[in-house]
């Protein structure tokens, strides 16, 4: 079995200052073997991690689209930003990739989704993260788990790590797999873990984006 965050962010982010150096260091020291890199609007650091981590990475991004953000998961190709939810799945899927839907009901993000958007796309939905460490608002988890089972999702878990404490916050618990197929039996099997993460991890993230945009 393996312990798998599938949501971190890395320096690619605009809110991130995570060396990729930091966070395999990290992860080795809290045990964490796989990792969903999904930053904003790039895969660059993705791709990069994916030939210096010793264990699994799985190319994302998280794409802001003009109804909320998506992740996609086994990508080849960047997706821009500010397409319309069914405009970003099509090219994700365009790409063999997975649909992840994160913290789906974190009401305190400007980029949640309306819940007539949700019926509208979750057809070509693959996964519902069910656990997002660092959603703020309360009952937000048991309502994606809820979505999940209404729409029969597959569910995941990922801290969201824009700090090294974050990381491994988060994570579900599953068998190793080496591909996409096997990622997707192996997510069925998995069991989601992990604990909230400071709220003041937010303020880290809302300095350095504010520090990247002045240089």
């Amino acid at each position: 079995m393996i312990k798998a965050d599938l949501h971190i962010h890395t320096a690619y982010s605009m809110d991130c200052s995570m060396s990729l150096e930091q966070i395999i260091a990290r992860c080795l020291e809290v045990g964490i073997n796989c990792l969903g890199v999904a930053d904003h609007n790039n895969i660059a650091g993705a791709l990069k991690m994916k030939e210096m981590a010793p264990f699994s990475i799985i190319i994302g991004e998280e794409i802001l689209t003009l109804d909320g953000e998506i992740i996609g998961f086994f990508l080849k190709q960047e997706i821009p930003s500010k397409l319309s939810a069914k405009e970003t799945i099509a090219q994700i899927k365009a790409q063999d990739g997975l649909v992840c839907i994160p913290h789906p009901y974190d009401r305190l993000r400007l980029s949640v989704f309306r819940d007539q958007i949700f019926e509208d796309i979750m057809s070509d939905v693959d996964i519902i993260e069910v656990f997002n460490a660092r959603s703020l608002s309360p009952g937000s988890s048991t309502r994606a788990i809820k979505l999940a089972q209404k729409y029969s999702k597959l569910a995941s878990a990922g801290s969201d790590a824009h700090t090294l404490p974050e990381i491994g916050n988060a994570y579900v618990e599953m068998p190793i797999f080496n591909d996409k197929y096997e990622f997707l039996a192996a997510l069925a099997k998995g069991k989601v873990s992990g604990n909230k993460s400071n709220p003041t991890a937010h303020f880290v993230s809302t300095w350095n984006r504010l520090k990247k945009r002045l240089s």
